[in-house]
């Protein structure tokens, strides 16, 4: 698990887990909390028992089919089925007003984004890889607050560093066209740009109001003690999780 000193208000419990504590085999070893990844089923269902015990959850994560999109899912809307279902609901975001629902995105390499209200009474986690950030994940799971943005907290877990995402030109132009001022979050690198994930939620969110922001500065490309799909190609992922305690 990430450990972190961040401010949280007392209502609120997140975690960011690493790779390690699991029983998944390599190249999944050994926290592997992802079933779509090609890791042994019966192994990832046991490593997502043994985090919600150690966690002591107050009910399973509900587990996305993240598809790189804007959906997010109001669990307030959920019917029992559906967050029982063994086909996950395809969204990149989850956002709760109630006690005992716990809002869960994977990662490896990708931004997770973990936002709540500084009242306790609201959280969400967001799936931000460049595709969905630049197309507002974030800002849409804002809009199912009903706080203020200027009363949000945000917590930017592991992902790819500025010194390892590079991307095409695309993928700048993408985010130019929405908002000139990203062009800091790139640098020119051997005909393509080093981007700054984290930068650009940041920017993004401070262009909602969303001051408080929190960054864990951990690269997932560069920490063997990460899964890096950018790194490795075939491996496991990380979990971002958030919950209200009452």
């Amino acid at each position: 698990m990430l450990q972190h000193d961040w401010p949280l208000p007392d209502n609120v419990a997140i975690a960011l887990t690493d790779r390690h504590g699991g029983c998944s085999l390599a190249p999944f070893d050994s926290l592997n909390l992802g079933l779509h990844v090609g890791d042994n089923p019966q192994h990832v269902l046991a490593n997502r028992a043994a985090l919600r015990q150690r966690l002591s959850l107050p009910a399973e994560p509900l587990w996305l089919e993240q598809v790189h999109g804007v959906d997010v899912v109001n669990m307030a809307h959920l019917k029992l089925s559906d967050s029982t279902s063994l086909s996950p609901i395809k969204a990149d975001a989850s956002y709760s007003n109630k006690a005992g629902d716990v809002c869960a995105v994977m990662t490896a390499d990708c931004l997770p984004v973990l936002l709540c209200n500084q009242q306790g009474t609201e959280v969400a986690a967001v799936h931000a890889g460049w595709r969905g950030l630049c197309a507002g994940v974030i800002e849409q799971a804002v809009e199912l607050f009903d706080s203020a943005t200027t009363e949000l907290m945000a917590y930017l877990g592991p992902a790819i560093g500025p010194q390892a995402f590079e991307v095409g030109a695309e993928v700048h132009d993408a985010f130019m066209q929405k908002h000139p001022q990203a062009a800091q979050y790139f640098i020119p690198h051997h005909n393509k740009y080093l981007a700054d994930l984290p930068g650009l939620a940041s920017l993004r969110l401070a262009k909602m109001g969303v001051s408080q922001v929190f960054n864990a500065n951990v690269c997932t490309f560069t920490d063997p003690d990460y899964f890096s799909y950018r790194r490795d190609q075939q491996t496991g992922r990380m979990a971002s999780l958030i919950w209200l305690k009452s």
